[in-house]
């Protein structure tokens, strides 16, 4: 009998403690633990989780799992090449939602969007693969920054500037070029950067 109404209780705590953490979810909406955690931690939580977070709030179609493994795989490649890897997540974000499979207007493919001949230049033989872009975005955008570092603007907004319009551009216009849709692209990162960190 003790057995009985200990196996019992402990369904309705699991019941419970389900309920109470899923309280916040419509019923008939599916629901994802690891999502919950994502959606639900806080401003302490790792990087990766909170990347992972955004990941998810951009980009429905990645799983939780896909998004944590995106994330952690992309922080640990800015750190190799010693970028800021809030700022990469935001430019991965800001590109494709972390899609290995998002396809542009004008051809550009995966989750760093190369077009196919410039993923060549960069050494990088398959744009899709998302290891292969993450790393040559990564050491794009690094050469990118270290070539900005020491002057009057911030290093990260002309990388970006560059990633989005060409480094020609940059140069041609001492700056962050007056494009609006660069411009805007730079904002854009700036505000998920903010939210990835600001949490």
């Amino acid at each position: 009998m003790a057995l009985a109404w200990t196996l019992s209780a402990a369904v309705r705590i699991d019941g419970l403690r389900d309920a109470a953490l899923a309280w916040h979810i419509p019923p008939p909406a599916s629901v994802y633990r690891g999502e919950r955690l994502f959606m639900d931690a806080g401003r302490h939580a790792p990087l990766s989780v909170r990347v992972a977070r955004e990941v998810q709030r951009s980009n429905t179609r990645i799983s939780p799992v896909d998004a944590l493994l995106l994330a952690t795989r992309a922080i640990d490649v800015a750190r190799a090449v010693r970028i800021a890897p809030a700022f990469f997540a935001a430019t991965l974000l800001q590109e494709s939602g972390f899609d290995p499979r998002a396809i542009s207007a004008a051809g550009a493919v995966g989750i760093a969007q190369f077009t196919v001949p410039t993923a060549l230049d960069y050494g990088i033989e398959d744009p899709w693969d998302p290891s292969q872009a993450i790393d040559g975005c990564a050491h794009l955008l690094a050469a990118y920054a270290a070539d900005y570092r020491g002057g009057r603007d911030d290093p990260y907004a002309l990388a970006a500037a560059a990633y989005n319009a060409g480094p020609g551009t940059i140069a041609y216009y001492h700056g962050v070029p007056p494009y609006a849709e660069t411009r805007v692209y730079v904002q854009d990162i700036r505000e998920r950067w903010s939210r990835i960190v600001g949490r």
